[in-house]
């Protein structure tokens, strides 16, 4: 799935090709595709006329801004969008089109199907789902090291999956929680409020360079991400444990194992990553008696 900088790479890309344009008509052959409104003709109809604007993010979703519309888009498992001429033949998985008045499509293509697409009237869906749940934007200003902490460091909940949650930190997903989470040298299985203050530090920061990285990189190309141009990115050669099982690792030299945590793949070095053994009852009523 996209994360936050494959999905800003799309914006970015996008936001160059389609700003600007003004549509002529809209095409829909996959109406689940469709979320809001629920008819894919009202969808291309309300449409139809409107000009794009600018191309934003929030988080892992796409807002298409348009004079009068906002149209929230995820991407989910594999869609992706693309510009084409009115005459290009159309691929297969390719669910909607919009068809510009300059003779251009934006198309979007999704093999697995699963992508979404929301239509609101301006403001109207930063307060409505998909979008009025979501947390912090880990790339804004507003995300500091206090923020942070306040949202998540009294959490008993494990790390890896408090911050895969998007209601706490957007744009997280499996690929950078594990990079950040080695590159800070924590256990993905330890519980937020375990962590030192050095820690939070630490991971902090670990978020925030390997995101900036990664957006500098068009992301990772690790299946089927390109972005609205059809290019790769190329953050995929510069991971550090993600998708390395039974590699060395490169800080160490110790081995890579790959294991589930919260029901996720997850990448550790537990020479570099080391989960620290609890004090048995026995010890703790032992101390507390001294």
């Amino acid at each position: 799935m996209p994360e936050l900088p494959e999905v800003e790479t799309v914006r970015r890309t996008l936001n160059e090709l389609v700003a600007g344009k003004r549509i002529e008509r809209v095409t829909v052959t996959l109406p689940r595709i469709i979320q809001k409104p629920h008819e894919p003709e009202v969808f291309a109809a309300a449409l139809a006329g409107h000009t794009i604007q600018s191309v934003e993010r929030r988080g892992k979703f796409l807002r298409i801004i348009l004079n009068g519309l906002v149209l929230v888009s995820h991407l989910r498992m594999e869609g992706r969008y693309g510009v084409y001429k009115q005459d290009e033949a159309v691929e297969l998985h390719t669910h909607v089109r919009f068809h510009f008045v300059d003779g251009t499509e934006l198309r979007y293509k999704d093999v697995r199907q699963f992508g979404t697409m929301h239509l609101f009237a301006p403001g109207e869906d930063l307060t409505l789902p998909p979008l009025n749940k979501l947390g912090i934007e880990p790339l804004d200003e507003a995300f500091t090291l206090q923020a942070f902490k306040k949202e998540v460091a009294h959490r008993t909940t494990k790390i890896k999956p408090l911050l895969l949650n998007q209601e706490y930190i957007v744009g997280l997903g499996n690929i950078y929680v594990d990079e950040a989470l080695f590159t800070s040298g924590i256990h993905p299985e330890r519980t937020a409020n375990s962590l030192k203050a050095a820690e939070w530090s630490r991971l902090y920061e670990a978020i925030r360079a390997t995101l900036s990285r990664a957006v500098d990189a068009g992301g990772s190309s690790i299946k089927s991400y390109v972005n609205g141009q059809g290019e790769m990115g190329m953050f995929q050669h510069e991971l550090l444990i993600y998708g390395r099982e039974k590699e060395l690792c490169r800080s160490c030299g110790g081995p890579i194992i790959k294991t589930v945590v919260g029901g996720r793949g997850t990448h550790i070095c537990l020479r570099c990553q080391p989960l620290p053994k609890l004090r048995t009852r026995a010890k703790q009523v032992g101390q507390s008696a001294k």
